[in-house]
């Protein structure tokens, strides 16, 4: 049976400074994240031992694969949900805790735009009159420059790379359809007819097929094998291919889709035809660039598809596999259940009419309200108005969120976001990293997603690693830990 799809996301969010004098997005970006965690009992560092960004999942890595360089001037912190915060070329960047389900990361996920608005009310306080910091949960500064929201799914070691490439690359080129963020015009791309609205924000930016790049080159399938855990057993697929989204809805679209088919590929479920694209690269473009769902994508067997259609063959796929396996890998039935028929609702309405899913998809919520703006207004799609209502829909200050004024379908109740701002996930290792800054912030050094670093008064540090993602869960260590009175005693317990 497939493991676990253990999920996690990492958001870069766009940047924009209020102010008269002079501050670099850098700046502001570490001024913001230092304005958060200066509340905190103790900020925690990152530690970059065990990062290797360069290993390459087809079998090499390059002379960069080893930790990064660390600039200390800029903060890198680890919070008590378990999750990372901390400046990426020249972003605010929020990566979840490590999550046993696609419902528990949205929840997460949406802990981390709280924990952005909260920073943002935070800065404002370190500065002048006038002046501000201002966030977006958007993927593009309409000049050219792109910014990631990563995704990673724990896989089998043992499943072949290769094979990941051809089942999965389908499915990243089309899930845009539902888990596009929408986008006015077009970047980093040209067509022979301009683009006035696209679905995704990303689709222009990537230039390869696979690949080992995030920033320049971007490949539809990233092989970084860097992966957080014991290596001999699992990789970590990291999707760099995805829109920031807002909609609760579309993203649990996007990742319990992924996370589905990840383990239909690692149960070698029989997958049915070959979906294999002609050209990826040229497809992910098309189907972005086609709000009508009418392109029709070339298969490398010569067929035609339109991106709903090959949607469509890949649910069949997926329901089959529940059917014949169950729905443990996603974590929790009940959730698997409602992915599926949160997919099959959501083909069905991109079939019979996008619109009625404006309430549910971002790419969809955003044309609705700038088609109704335009037409109030007699705008051309070209005019500068459409591009700032654009970029208010992703504006993250709840008085200025043109998303929250929609009244989006929501997944995850409100209390328990709030709860996730400051409490980790109770069912992966990230309940013990949550748990220790919480109870013992002032002897940790440092930590990263495998380890936890503990000063308990005598050299040398101890490292306490944690190489497997679903233990030092609430269930496994909530009773070691109450028991504990300093963190001497609970390393000293662990080490026996």
């Amino acid at each position: 049976m497939a493991i676990t799809k253990v999920c996690g996301m990492e958001t870069e969010y766009g940047i924009q400074v209020v102010t008269d004098g002079e501050m670099s997005p850098t700046t502001a970006a570490s001024l913001l994240i230092n304005a958060y965690v200066a509340r905190l009992e103790r900020r925690i560092g990152w530690d970059f031992e065990d990062e290797s960004p360069g290993r390459d999942a087809r079998g090499f890595s390059r002379e960069s694969a080893m930790p990064p360089e660390i600039e200390t001037h800029l903060v890198n912190a680890v919070l008590t949900n378990g999750a990372r915060y901390y400046v990426d070329h020249a972003h605010p960047e929020y990566s979840t805790p490590e999550c046993s389900d696609p419902l528990q990361l949205i929840c997460h996920d949406r802990a981390g735009e709280v924990v952005l608005a909260r920073s943002m009310e935070a800065a404002r306080h370190l500065l002048g009159p006038g002046e501000e910091i201002v966030v977006y949960k958007n993927n593009s500064d309409g000049k050219g420059n792109s910014y990631g929201c990563h995704e990673n799914y724990l896989v089998e070691r043992k499943v072949p790379f290769n094979r990941i490439v051809q089942q999965m690359t389908p499915h990243l080129v089309t899930r845009q359809i539902y888990a596009g963020a929408g986008k006015l015009g077009q970047e980093n791309s040209e067509t022979s007819e301009p683009v006035r609205y696209q679905l995704s924000q990303r689709a222009d930016f990537f230039e390869e097929e696979v690949g080992l790049e995030t920033t320049l080159k971007r490949p539809i399938v990233n092989t970084r094998d860097e992966p957080h855990a014991d290596a001999q057993k699992y990789r970590r697929f990291h999707v760099i291919v995805g829109d920031a989204n807002l909609s609760e809805v579309a993203s649990f679209l996007k990742v319990g889709t992924t996370a589905l088919l990840l383990a239909v590929l690692e149960d070698d479920f029989e997958v049915g035809r070959d979906l294999t694209l002609a050209n990826p690269v040229a497809a992910i473009r098309a189907v972005s660039h086609d709000p009508e769902l009418s392109t029709r994508i070339e298969l490398a067997s010569g067929e035609r598809l339109t991106a709903l259609e090959l949607q469509w063959e890949l649910f069949t796929r997926a329901r089959k596999y529940a059917e014949a396996e169950g729905l443990a890998a996603l974590g929790d039935e009940s959730v698997g259940a409602l992915l599926l028929e949160r997919w099959e609702a959501t083909l069905n309405g991109l079939d019979t009419d996008p619109m009625s899913l404006a309430g549910q998809i971002d790419w969809v919520a955003k044309l609705r309200l700038m088609e109704g703006y335009r037409e109030r207004h007699g705008l051309d799609w070209s005019d500068s108005r459409l591009q700032a209502l654009g970029l208010q829909y992703h504006d993250i200050r709840p008085s200025r969120s043109l998303f929250q004024r929609l009244k989006m379908e929501t997944l995850v109740p409100l209390e328990e976001v709030e709860s996730a701002v400051t409490e980790p996930p109770a069912t992966t290792r990230a309940y013990f990293r949550g748990r220790c800054l919480s109870l013992f912030a002032r002897s940790i050094v440092a930590a990263n997603w495998d380890s936890v670093v503990f000063d308990v008064g005598a050299d040398p540090l101890r490292r306490v690693p944690m190489m497997e993602p679903l233990r030092g869960t609430a269930q496994h260590v909530d009773t070691l830990l109450d028991g504990c009175e300093s963190p001497a005693e609970l390393v000293e317990r662990l080490g026996s």
